[in-house]
């Protein structure tokens, strides 16, 4: 991915922006593949550098991440199109149009977790963040159902190595050309028009 210095993002910036984003695609390599396999997932972050995420077992992810515990994690948002003839002061004839996005790309280690406790103290885990207000009993491993059902899932426990993070919302623009190009994202208000404008007047 190719990151200009104006859309750099920080540590903090980041790590803010993932604790809230929980939806991503894991993706995983093997030796003699000719293409990787790609798995969306709804994921739960510490805010620092472990995710955790479950499939199903028949899930084809799995050899793969046996055969070589690594994996990337890409999690993408508030992304709009940014039309030819905004992004230009000049003739509109003439511009040329671009899209504004955050994208997060995790690189990690991988350690799968099969035993029915520790799934189950996973699962907890992924619930506490998605239902900090659910009424679901606690997992257990020892009673049903959750007993019965938890032999159908892997728990992954992800360790973030490396991150490439990319926050791109027209920093490489004078303040008069990203002011204009909110205008136009507020006055249009379409699918995530308003979340790449809060992103836009943040890195002003």
């Amino acid at each position: 991915m190719l990151i200009h210095p104006w859309d750099a993002a920080s540590d903090a910036e980041w790590r803010e922006w993932l604790s809230g984003h929980d939806f991503g695609q894991l993706i995983a390599g093997g030796v003699g593949r000719d293409l990787p396999v790609v798995t969306p997932a709804h994921f739960a972050f510490d805010g620092d550098r472990t995710i955790l995420t479950h499939l199903a077992r028949p899930n084809p992810i799995w050899p793969l991440l046996e055969e070589h515990p690594r994996a990337l994690l890409t999690v993408v948002g508030d992304h709009t199109y940014i039309r030819a003839d905004w992004n230009t002061a000049a003739d509109p004839a003439h511009g040329v149009p671009t899209s504004y996005y955050a994208t997060v790309q995790l690189e990690g280690d991988v350690r799968l977790v099969d035993d029915p406790a520790s799934k189950a103290a996973l699962l907890d885990k992924q619930l506490r963040h998605f239902e900090p207000d659910g009424s679901r009993a606690p997992v257990s491993a020892a009673e049903a159902p959750d007993r019965r059902l938890l032999p159908g899932i892997r728990g992954i426990e992800f360790a973030i190595t490396g991150v490439r993070a990319k926050f791109k919302f027209g920093g490489n623009k004078p303040a008069e050309d990203r002011e204009r190009i909110g205008a136009r994202l507020a006055e249009r208000g379409g699918p995530l028009d308003e979340e790449a404008l809060a992103q836009l007047r943040r890195r002003g």
